[in-house]
């Protein structure tokens, strides 16, 4: 039976206001999941009435009742982690393992937004005027217009709100159209059971052709103090240009094009795990997904061979089975485009060590090339599918040049057997994140996850996701009475 969802605007579940829907399709059997209201710019001006109107009160909730609602929503969302990992599967082919990782971390967000309610907000600053208290003082913005992306549906829906909302924000949540559910009335039906004051938390979905006028008309609300973006590139320079046109901050976690440096010191069965599974974890859709291995050249014939073993040898099939390890992208168009990068790369002289060909629907294998050069379209371009390059490279330095040669600059890992060697090497990467010892995917609610360059700015997490939703005002108070020159 076909799931039939409304708008969650003012606490209600609420039709479009012209009644439109629009399908919502699992990627693996290419049927309808869920059919789902398709609000446009006048269903995003309600929700912004909505979340207006619940500010005040919001805002000035004691710390431990909102407090309470974290803590509830953490329990409330791991409790239906089966129910979680099902959607995953049906709106965006998300494997059990991929899933399951998804609806934990979501949980612990939860859990380090319950605790983010109380910490500090604000410090005593040194002042020259006798008996004068100067402070400075972080107070909640007003409405955050937030966007959740399909990828990672249940952390990255979380997150665009978590932090906003326990600092005193109230938010309007557009989620992806491949995902609306996950990444957005999901969660709203968790905070709803939470007991979250009706208007805090609104949730819009929309068709995919409204998308430009639905996010235009939610980011120049005057209304709306802040954007809260994660997605791609190409769209975030196009919300954060709308953001700065309006004068309003913005949060943007996009793409990445990120390396796995492989030492000649590296244990090989380690590093091929390793590669392994930053490259392919998720079918290689993660901002954070190894798109290029740089290995010395002393090893990467030998790590190259096990690599495209391994990866030939991963499961592939419909993500409800426990044992896929790979399951189908998130639709045709983006197969074909991993494809074509592909097959591009090969006409210009790239090797398949695995892999390859055409996709079928949804599904392309994974994939492992070599011989690839700076010039092909497969070097530059962030692949964001089952899909990893391997580049030989003659020295530590070489490596680093190669890494840092991009628009993008989210995360990095660095696989060898000494620490010192590997933390300088570090050091000299242009990432918002490395990992030593590690690949490139990792994640936690409470560090400061970001990146730079192209890959956007601003941080989320811990005491710097409450910077940034929350405004610094400098405040003080007067001991006694103040001498005037006239």
């Amino acid at each position: 039976m076909t799931i039939k969802r409304e708008l969650f605007i003012g606490g209600k579940d609420v039709p479009a206001l012209d009644g439109r829907t629009t399908d919502d399709l699992d990627p693996f059997t290419g049927e309808v999941y869920a059919t789902v209201a398709a609000g446009g710019p006048a269903d995003i001006t309600r929700a912004v009435d909505a979340a207006q109107a619940a500010f005040p009160a919001w805002a000035a909730t004691s710390p431990s009742a909102r407090r309470h609602v974290f803590a509830k929503a953490a329990e409330i969302f791991a409790s239906r982690t089966a129910e979680a990992i099902e959607v995953m599967a049906h709106e965006v082919g998300g494997v059990s393992s991929w899933a399951g990782f998804n609806a934990g971390l979501a949980a612990d967000i939860l859990r380090e937004a319950a605790a983010a309610v109380t910490q500090p907000l604000g410090e005593v600053l040194a002042t020259d005027t006798a008996d004068e208290l100067s402070l400075a003082v972080r107070e909640p913005l007003g409405v955050v217009a937030a966007f959740a992306p399909w990828n990672a549906p249940l952390i990255l829906g979380v997150r665009s709100i978590a932090i906003p909302l326990a600092v005193g924000n109230t938010v309007v949540l557009k989620p992806s159209e491949d995902a609306p559910i996950a990444c957005g009335l999901f969660l709203a039906d968790v905070f709803r059971e939470a007991g979250l004051p009706d208007g805090v938390l609104n949730v819009v979905t929309n068709a995919r052709e409204d998308a430009a006028a639905v996010a235009e008309t939610l980011i120049a609300d005057d209304r709306v103090r802040v954007v809260n973006f994660t997605g791609s590139t190409g769209v975030g320079r196009t919300v954060g240009t709308l953001a700065a046109q309006h004068l309003k901050p913005a949060i943007l976690e996009l793409g990445g094009k990120n390396a796995l440096l492989v030492l000649d010191d590296a244990d090989l069965d380690y590093a091929v795990s390793a590669a392994t599974f930053g490259a392919f974890h998720n079918a290689g859709q993660i901002c954070m997904s190894a798109d290029r291995v740089l290995v010395h050249r002393s090893i990467a014939e030998e790590f190259t061979t096990r690599l495209a073993a391994k990866a030939a040898a991963l499961p592939h099939g419909d993500p409800r089975d426990p044992a896929t390890v790979i399951g189908p992208v998130i639709n045709e168009r983006t197969a074909q485009r991993v494809a074509d990068l592909v097959s591009s790369a090969v006409r210009d002289g790239a090797r398949v060590r695995a892999g390859g060909g055409e996709p079928d629907g949804t599904r392309f294998p994974a994939t492992v090339l070599d011989n690839v050069r700076p010039d092909m379209r497969i070097h530059r371009e962030e692949i964001f599918g089952p899909a990893v390059t391997v580049i030989p490279v003659e020295d530590d330095d070489e490596a680093i040049t190669i890494a840092n040669d991009t628009e993008y600059g989210l995360t990095a890992g660095i696989i060898t057997e000494d620490s010192r060697r590997g933390f300088a090497i570090a050091r000299r990467l242009r990432t918002g994140i490395v990992h030593v010892g590690n690949q490139t995917i990792d994640d936690a609610p409470q560090v400061p996850f970001g990146g730079v360059k192209s890959t956007g700015y601003g941080r989320f997490g811990g005491r710097w996701g409450i910077d940034a939703f929350t405004a610094t005002r400098w405040m003080t108070i007067a001991g006694r009475h103040g001498q005037f020159p006239f």
